[in-house]
């Protein structure tokens, strides 16, 4: 039934756009917290059979972890203290589909539409989100996003910060000259990496060695002929990750309008890996990779509906924690959890063989004691130093 009113209900909003800035609004008010929130931007990928279902062809996807037949779209989620969701999507049109204009009438694509890199189309969803209100003070992403000037541009034309990783290869501006980014870290002394921890993980705090080094924005070339602005607060940085056993180095790039200390750049990184748990929770919680649709209208549609249900699912997590905190000794109510209570309850009340209030109780004190370990195994490891 949801197919097939994806596929051919007619709605109010043409392709969903519209209904799209409402779902942005509603859920970024409803998770706003004192902090401002971040934008975090990614790709995801589902694995198709055939030629004709709209954007498909064979394409890396981090999905399959190699070339698959698959479809691949660019995800924009919004993340605060008090949960996250997915609040955007564009789906990526390879030039294949592009340069043949009769297969993408019969897909549906719209008239006109052109080929537009993964970057281009999270530039155009960052900029609706901006624009939109959303209160956002920083945009995260990886190596594909941050090598890219355009996106990087436009934020700071917004004046909101960033912490986008970069590969080891990436020249950075400075005095003497462009220079690669992992040359930079060879030459810095042992004294300029700080233990820091880019938030709470399933197992422990995630701990790393984080190094910071300045560098000149666009605006701050020494081939600049106008003088610097005296009150010109914006700063431009190269942030360094060391991982503590194998000593791999992960690097971004980072701009923020205003001075900022080290650990909000490693906060700001450490949230980046929230997209990866809302593709995780979209697919196995509201379908977002469940649809079976060919056409452009309704694959916008399935994807509406689907952010639409994680969505709502992250709103209700979120108000338990602020209305009814966790008793001791219990998780806070997750929305995996607010979603099987929904089904026993609501949808399939006849097939409850026990007490599923009980068996919620359990699985959330379960939890909690599995957590719990796991941050004293660390401590008792690897003691805060």
């Amino acid at each position: 039934m949801v197919i097939r009113m994806a596929c051919s209900t007619s709605w109010p909003a043409p392709a969903g756009t519209p209904t799209v800035s409402g779902t942005i609004s509603a859920t970024t008010s409803w998770l706003t917290s004192a902090t401002p929130g971040i934008l975090v931007i990614d790709e995801t990928g589902d694995v198709k059979k055939g030629v004709h279902t709209v954007g498909v062809q064979r394409q890396y996807t981090g999905t399959a972890g190699r070339i698959e037949n698959a479809q691949v779209a660019v995800y924009l989620a919004y993340a605060t203290d008090r949960g996250h969701a997915l609040i955007d999507r564009e789906l990526y049109l390879p030039a294949s589909w592009t340069d043949d204009p009769q297969r993408m009438a019969a897909a549906g694509v719209p008239e006109g539409s052109t080929f537009a890199t993964k970057p281009a189309l999270a530039t155009g969803m960052l900029t609706r989100a901006l624009r939109a209100g959303v209160p956002a003070g920083w945009v995260a992403g990886d190596e594909v996003y941050g090598a890219d000037p355009d996106l990087r541009a436009e934020l700071e034309a917004h004046q909101v910060g960033y912490v986008l990783a970069i590969g080891c290869d990436r020249r950075i501006p400075t005095a003497a000259g462009p220079i690669r980014a992992d040359e930079l870290a060879t030459g810095l002394p042992r004294r300029a990496w700080h233990r820091l921890s880019a938030g709470p993980g399933a197992k422990g705090e995630r701990f790393y060695d984080w190094a910071w080094i300045s560098h000149p924005g666009p605006a701050q070339r020494a081939d600049r002929t106008e003088p610097d602005e005296p009150l010109d607060t914006r700063s431009w940085w190269l942030l360094i990750r060391r991982h503590r056993h194998t000593g791999e180095l992960a690097f971004y790039r980072c701009y923020s309008p205003e001075p900022v200390p080290l650990r909000q750049l490693v906060r700001v990184a450490g949230r980046r890996w929230i997209i990866e748990e809302a593709f995780q929770a979209g697919k196995g919680l509201a379908g977002l990779d469940e649809h079976q649709v060919r056409c452009w209208t309704s694959w916008r549609r399935w994807t509406l509906l689907a952010m639409i249900g994680h969505a709502l699912l992250a709103v209700l997590a979120a108000t338990a924690h602020a209305d009814r905190p966790a008793p001791a000794g219990m998780i806070a109510l997750t929305a995996n959890e607010i979603r099987r209570l929904f089904i026993v309850l609501i949808v399939e009340p006849t097939r409850a063989v026990a007490c599923p209030l009980a068996w919620s109780s359990w699985r959330r004190r379960h939890q909690h004691h599995a957590r719990t370990r796991h941050y004293q195994r660390q401590q008792t490891a690897e003691p805060w130093p």
